[in-house]
Formats: C-alpha cells, sequence, structure tokens
C-alpha cells in the first residue's frame, strides 16, 4: 500500500473513542496514525515503533534531570515527550494494521508506558532538587504526582484486563463519544503534563502547572477507583 492506503486502512483499525480525552482523540491518535503509516511503509514492526518510542521519551526525560531549565530546554523536552507518546500509540495502530497482535507486544508496551510515568516524575524531582529555588517539602510534589499517575494507568490497565478475561464486551452499536467527559478528562491526560514542560524556563510558572495537574489527578484518583470497582461487582 502506497502512504495514503495505508492512512484509510489504519482509519479503520481505531480503538473506540469512549473513555479519552480530547487530546488523545483528536491530536495523539491522529499524530500517531501518521506515525504508523510512516512506519509501515519503512518496514518497521509495532515493537521497534515501541522502542522507538521509548528512546525518545527518555532523551527528554534524561535532558530534564542533568540540564539547568531554561526556555531552549523546555520546548525540545516538550518537543521529546509529545512524540513519544505520539508513537505510543502508533505502536498500536501499526499492530492492528498487521494483524500482529500478541500479548507479548502488548506486555512490551505497557511496561515501556509504566516506566515513562515512573522516569518523567523523577525527572521532576532531580530538576526540583538541583536547579529550583524550592523549600524541601515541595520535593514531596513529583513523589505524590508519581503515585497518582502511576495508580491511575495501572488501574486502569488492569480493570480492562480483568474484563477482558470476563469476557464483558459493549453490547449494541458503539455510542457516541462525549466531548464533555473528554474535556473532564484532559487535566489527567499525560499529553497535557507533556506540553507542561514548555514552562520548564519559567520556574514559578511551570511549577503552578505542574500543581494543577496533581490536584486534578488526586480529585479524579478516587472517582475513576469508584467507576472501576462498580463495573467490576
Amino acid at each position: 500500500m502506497d502512504f495514503s492506503s495505508t492512512l484509510r486502512q489504519l482509519s479503520t483499525a481505531q480503538k473506540p473513542a469512549q473513555g479519552v480525552s480530547v487530546y488523545a482523540r483528536y491530536v495523539n491518535r491522529p499524530a500517531g496514525r501518521l506515525l504508523a503509516a510512516a512506519a509501515y511503509r519503512i518496514g518497521l514492526s509495532p515493537n521497534h515503533v515501541t522502542a522507538v518510542s521509548a528512546s525518545i521519551t527518555f532523551t527528554g526525560v534524561f535532558a530534564t534531570a542533568l540540564l539547568p531549565p531554561s526556555h531552549t530546554l523546555g520546548p525540545w523536552v516538550s518537543l521529546a515527550l509529545l512524540l513519544g507518546f505520539a508513537l505510543d500509540s502508533a505502536d498500536g495502530q501499526l499492530a492492528r494494521l498487521h494483524r500482529s497482535s500478541s500479548l507479548a507486544g502488548e506486555w512490551l508496551d505497557h511496561v515501556v508506558d509504566c516506566a515513562k510515568l515512573l522516569a518523567v516524575h523523577a525527572a521532576v524531582l532531580i530538576s526540583f532538587y538541583r536547579f529550583f529555588e524550592l523549600q524541601r517539602p515541595a520535593l514531596l510534589l513529583p513523589i505524590a504526582f508519581q503515585c497518582a499517575a502511576v495508580l491511575l494507568f495501572f488501574g486502569g490497565i488492569l480493570t480492562e484486563q480483568l474484563r477482558r478475561g470476563r469476557g464483558d464486551t459493549p453490547a449494541g452499536p458503539v455510542p457516541v463519544p462525549s466531548t464533555v467527559r473528554g474535556m473532564a478528562l484532559l487535566p489527567v491526560d499525560y499529553g497535557l503534563l507533556c506540553l507542561s514542560f514548555l514552562f520548564l524556563g519559567n520556574q514559578k510558572l511551570f511549577l503552578a502547572v505542574y500543581v494543577v495537574l496533581l490536584a486534578a489527578h488526586v480529585v479524579l484518583l478516587p472517582a475513576f477507583f469508584a467507576k472501576w470497582l462498580r463495573e467490576l461487582a
């Protein structure tokens, strides 16, 4: 298939849009589709794309931890994280295009995703300690954010796996995804965290945005847990 045909084929192999934020629906998945089509054309496998995603993401992570924050560094870190996130969408789309989804590939994808979450907030913690003028209690913020983000990720993945193992499948036509729900989920979208690094050169602004995103995770986490428990019960 040529590039246009690959894109058309990929558009029919998309996950349902229910339960995802507007960023994932309108930005990350379309960007991942373009990257998946490019990867298909040059002969990359889904696992290759996962490896490239991890490499680019961890380049941004190491830059955050090792280099002083600046107005130049911030956009580059944000770009690396966003590109890694789009490639994370591309690997799954490529697997569905190849009809080559496997348990090993799914395992690798989830492990890399978890490693990214752990590493991003660890890098912020190191940057806070080395370069920011903060009181020591503020160093607890990345630890709290890391815990909330990983719990949200793990809870969602585990719920999905348990429902799949129980044989839960949607009945009837797929409902139209809610834009209101998609907007409500935006504060806990990993893409928004990636965008926050645009402000890395301004310590006060970056800290303020980081705290707002942390607060959104802390507020929404119990709501997600209650929803998942109801579904499994």
